[in-house]
């Protein structure tokens, strides 16, 4: 079981007693699937981990459902937070009683459950876009949050990401990510499709790549596929940064972008490699892609 006690002045604080208590499931025995809720995703949660993060996603506008704190940060850096959000259930314990509880070192001794937005489509996504990063099949949850934070930083003004990529709220994604996910414009492509909002679990076939590409290109955007071709231009081709609507496209680990997604793109761009190296992590590419191809 938990007991409310009133420590620091907080309201709502609870202390964690029962390890096994079903108000901590949430944090202890909900796999990311069962957070995402595929079933009924408008009941959908996401973790939010450690205070610099959790303060990006209350700004992105996104509701807490309750906090799990390590004792010691009702006197440090959560308290802020913490103080905005009067009424949301505190759950408080030490932190190796956390550490038991989630199976994992939290970072600066702060989670928070938080409810998941329905996602917009692509089209309000890019209205006023210049520059788009696009993930295709990218699965790795680090790689995702790496490439959310070069997009970022790297002047692009959002990122679409195709049905079968990792999810960016998965909490791995959002903390490699410093929550910049919270930040800069997303969406899953096929979102929004026939008037749905479906936060992305469409499962069509089809969505990616013909109608997504066609989507781009009908709001204008002309599209970059990122892969080592014969026929590819270097990154540095003056056209590219002439163009004024572009969208660079980034494939999986391993594999790379589809042959099918390469051919229905308007330029195939390579990076140029050394002391033969042939190619880089999809997360580093997308630093390279976008720092060149971003700048204005």
């Amino acid at each position: 079981m938990t007991t409310r006690v009133n420590e620091e002045a907080l309201p709502n604080i609870i202390e964690v007693t029962d390890l096994e208590d079903p108000e901590l499931d949430v944090y202890a025995r909900l796999t990311e699937n069962q957070l995402l809720n595929r079933e009924d995703p408008a009941r959908g949660l996401f973790m939010a981990e450690s205070p610099k993060v959790i303060q990006r996603a209350l700004a992105g506008g996104y509701e807490p459902v309750s906090f799990l704190v390590e004792r010691k940060q009702l006197k440090e850096e959560a308290r802020e937070i913490l103080e905005q959000c009067p009424g949301v259930p505190l759950y408080v314990a030490e932190y190796e009683v956390l550490r038991e509880l989630t199976g994992f070192p939290m970072t600066r001794g702060v989670l928070s459950a938080m409810k998941r937005k329905p996602l917009p489509t692509v089209e309000e996504v890019c209205r006023g876009a210049r520059r788009v990063a696009v993930m295709e099949q990218v699965m790795n949850p680090t790689n995702v949050g790496a490439i959310f934070r070069c997009a970022a930083a790297l002047n692009m003004d959002a990122v679409l990401l195709t049905p079968d990529c990792s999810n960016p709220l998965y909490r791995r994604a959002i903390r490699v990510s410093m929550g910049t996910v919270f930040q800069i414009p997303w969406t899953m492509i096929g979102v929004g499709q026939g008037g749905r909002k479906d936060f992305g679990l469409t499962g069509n076939q089809g969505v990616w790549p013909e109608e997504g590409l066609r989507e781009l290109h009908r709001l204008g955007f002309r599209t970059a596929a990122m892969a080592l071709k014969e026929d590819s231009i270097s990154i540095d081709d003056p056209s590219l940064l002439q163009e004024e609507k572009l969208a660079v496209i980034l494939g999986a680990e391993g594999d790379g972008l589809t042959d099918r997604t390469i051919a229905d793109c308007d330029y195939t761009v390579m990076i140029p490699m050394s002391h033969g190296v042939d190619s880089l992590n999809v997360a580093a590419a997308s630093a390279v892609a976008f720092w060149q191809l971003g700048r204005k």
